[in-house]
């Protein structure tokens, strides 16, 4: 083995090890697990029982409607913080005086933690619209987070809240690389401000699109922190997502098998959505 195999399994190792340990070796466990009937226990072994927690998942009720409303959770805010974020890539983009300070005022909510910034909002829905909604008498502001509508509203705002700035700066990065004669090409031609948004800088901006909808998709799919901090999949279970299904499943009602055979799902799940997701997108992309 020359020197150069020896520095690169020197650094590789460390990483495949921890890799094994925290993911594989778990994964493993887990997908053993889900074919059992366990409380979580240690004092108590695992009884195998096959494919039986894989058939109660399809007739949890609870399950399959956390199931629906994170899809639509997922198809809301992948759209939203896509938008927002690419319409805020091109506003910061402008030579302005302001574009560094609105940069960083945009990337901020991404720097709080899910738990803190899901207290942080509940206490606007329910404390400061609350006040807004007794001086004004708007209906609007009162009563938020207290019906399924509203609180899946309130998931949506804070999910956009926080990402928006996060894929903002993947879409400035792919803006700034756009070549400038590309642009000055179009404006000597005469096209308009439309027009170069649709046939050069979207195809020349592809890649960002690509990585951006995997973030998305993989982080709205997966949101636990925010669900349970803002509204706990109240009320009646109306706006539990399928991580904070999984959850409870585990630790309220100590059916470990069955949330393994949950999670085990959940993951074949999102891995199978954002694989075709990347696959569909990266035949869109251009390449210089």
């Amino acid at each position: 083995m020359n020197y150069n195999k020896k520095t690169f399994y020197l650094f590789l190792g460390p990483i495949l090890i921890a890799f094994l340990m925290v993911v594989v070796i778990p994964l493993v466990i887990g997908v053993y697990y889900s074919f059992t009937e366990w409380n979580g226990r240690m004092d108590q072994t695992p009884n195998f029982i096959g494919m039986a927690n894989y058939i109660a998942l399809f007739k949890d009720e609870g399950f399959l409607n956390a199931f629906l409303f994170t899809v639509k959770f997922t198809v809301v805010s992948v759209i939203s913080i896509n938008v927002i974020g690419f319409s805020l890539a091109l506003l910061v983009t402008k030579k302005l005086k302001i574009s560094n300070a609105m940069r960083t005022i945009f990337f901020m909510p991404n720097l709080i933690g899910g738990l803190i910034l899901g207290f942080i909002w509940q206490f606007i829905f329910m404390g400061v619209f609350e006040t807004l909604g007794n001086l004004t008498g708007f209906s609007f502001f009162q009563g938020w987070l207290a019906t399924a509508n509203t609180g899946f509203w309130g998931l949506v705002i804070v999910m956009v809240w926080q990402m928006s700035g996060y894929l903002m700066i993947i879409y400035i990065a792919a803006l700034q690389n756009i070549p400038k004669s590309l642009l000055e090409a179009a404006d000597i031609d005469g096209a308009s401000g439309w027009a170069k948004t649709r046939y050069i800088i979207f195809p020349m901006v592809a890649p960002a699109f690509t990585i951006s909808l995997f973030l998305t998709l993989a982080n709205s799919f997966k949101l636990f922190d925010q669900n349970l901090s803002l509204t706990n999949g109240g009320p009646g279970g109306a706006t539990e997502m399928l991580a904070l299904n999984i959850y409870k499943t585990a630790y309220t009602f100590t059916n470990y098998g069955g949330a393994q055979a949950k999670a085990v799902v959940f993951f074949i799940l999102v891995a199978g959505i954002t694989i075709i997701q990347v696959a569909i997108n990266k035949k869109k992309e251009v390449e210089m």
